[in-house]
């Protein structure tokens, strides 16, 4: 589904300080709302902002993929907001449990099994599913405000640079979204290193980041780098 560069959207904006949460409680209740009824909303992580609907929805999904202008084979990142969430859409392990006490919250995405509370939609069909814990405090906020996982790729047009601050996810995204929430500019400023676990619980280091190669060996030393 391509968006319809005709049928642009009134997109609100909220500015949230990540330092005083309780000032945006109203607005955060808002943006969560949105996500349960289906819509969109762009949010800040520590790596770079992301473009967030109901990991849950399957049409939140193909919302997300036409805003993005992204084709919907490639797999979206399922955010939560604690660790033990994960329960609710993939398959845990021991492995998966150490690397969330070490790197979680933070820029870490770990593939598991999915399990079928998770449409195809944003898997791209797959039979596993991306997970990842922020640990920019208004991401968190809204996922628990939305209560429910957020499935989110980078906020940007595809092909266009990952956005790190406010103006850059205006420029690409103002009319294609219901909300954005200016929460400042991003710590990290590159996407999250992406792992898999393999069957045997050793991992494929898919895409690297701020999560190293040595941290990760450090709690496991079954990794290894993709070709």
């Amino acid at each position: 589904m391509n968006f319809n560069e005709d049928y642009r959207m009134d997109t609100w904006t909220a500015k949230i300080d990540p330092d005083d949460l309780l000032r945006s409680e109203a607005a955060l209740s808002r943006a969560g709302q949105i996500l349960r009824d289906g819509g969109l909303v762009v949010f800040p992580t520590e790596t770079v902002y992301g473009l967030g609907g109901n990991a849950l929805d399957p049409h939140a999904a193909s919302k997300i993929y036409s805003a993005k202008g992204r084709p919907s084979d490639n797999p979206l990142i399922v955010h939560i907001a604690d660790p033990r969430d994960v329960d609710s859409v993939a398959k845990a392990c021991p492995v998966y449990h150490a690397l969330a006490k070490a790197f979680w919250p933070g820029p870490l995405t770990v593939i598991l099994p999915k399990l079928p509370t998770v449409p195809d939609q944003v898997t791209a069909g797959l039979d596993s599913v991306a997970i990842r814990c922020p640990a920019h405090p208004v991401a968190r906020a809204l996922i628990l405000a939305a209560g429910v996982p957020v499935a989110a790729p980078s906020a940007n047009l595809s092909g266009s640079p990952s956005p790190t601050c406010f103006a850059h996810v205006m420029k690409d995204m103002n009319g294609r979204v219901d909300a954005i929430l200016d929460g400042g500019a991003c710590e990290v400023g590159v996407e999250s290193t992406i792992v898999k676990v393999e069957e045997d619980e050793s991992l494929t280091l898919l895409r690297p980041g701020a999560i190293t190669l040595e941290m990760l060996k450090s709690v496991t030393p079954c990794v290894r780098v993709a070709d």
